[in-house]
């Protein structure tokens, strides 16, 4: 079962699982647009936003041109691998 940090939003779920489900390395933007071509309903500001608190938790990982990948870390918290203390 997946830790719930009171940090964390359902957007950010929505985020990593997107990444992950895609196996994608994008920008802000591209995430955003991708994610409101799925059906998302979540705003540019938001993502730009979420993107980096999961980066700052070590979730996502951004490389020098600005795109966003899943890290190690955020593979094994949706694996169920990480504690929530680990999280906080």
């Amino acid at each position: 079962m997946r830790p719930n940090p009171d940090w964390m939003t359902m957007t950010d779920v929505v985020i990593l699982e997107f990444l992950q489900d895609h196996d994608l390395e994008l920008t802000p933007k591209s995430l955003y647009r991708n994610l409101t071509r799925y059906g998302y309903d979540i705003g540019y500001s938001t993502v730009r936003g979420r993107v980096r608190e999961l980066e700052k938790w070590g979730l996502l990982e951004k490389d020098g041109d600005g795109y966003y990948e899943l890290s190690d870390r955020g593979r094994s918290y949706l694996d169920g691998e990480i504690d929530q203390d680990e999280l906080e």
